[in-house]
């Protein structure tokens, strides 16, 4: 017996419970943001400030590779150098007493 994609419900998107749902777009994509880093994007961080997701948008759009506007409040750039950092090999632990001498 198949069954329909109708019977199964939609599992539940983040996005569904964002703050940012009806709030105007533009603030979302600032055009200024490098020029004048969180002078436009402002306000937009301040809705995501509120948000219950917060982390699953940011996670979202880092994992997507998103290099355009603000989510989960952060910058282009921001996420840019989260990007570079998470790729950067972890650092080496010392080992105390070795070549001292």
């Amino acid at each position: 017996m198949t069954r329909s994609c109708c019977e199964y419900p939609e599992p539940d998107d983040w996005r569904d419970r964002a703050a940012c749902i009806g709030e105007d777009p533009e603030i979302f994509f600032p055009l200024s943001d490098v020029a004048a880093p969180g002078t436009e994007a402002s306000r937009a961080r301040a809705v995501c400030r509120r948000c219950a997701v917060l982390l699953a948008c940011r996670d979202w759009a880092l994992e997507h590779g998103e290099d355009d506007g603000i989510w989960g409040a952060t910058t282009a750039a921001q996420r840019r150098a989260i990007r570079r950092a998470a790729m950067e090999p972890a650092p080496r632990a010392r080992r105390h007493g070795v070549g001292a001498g």
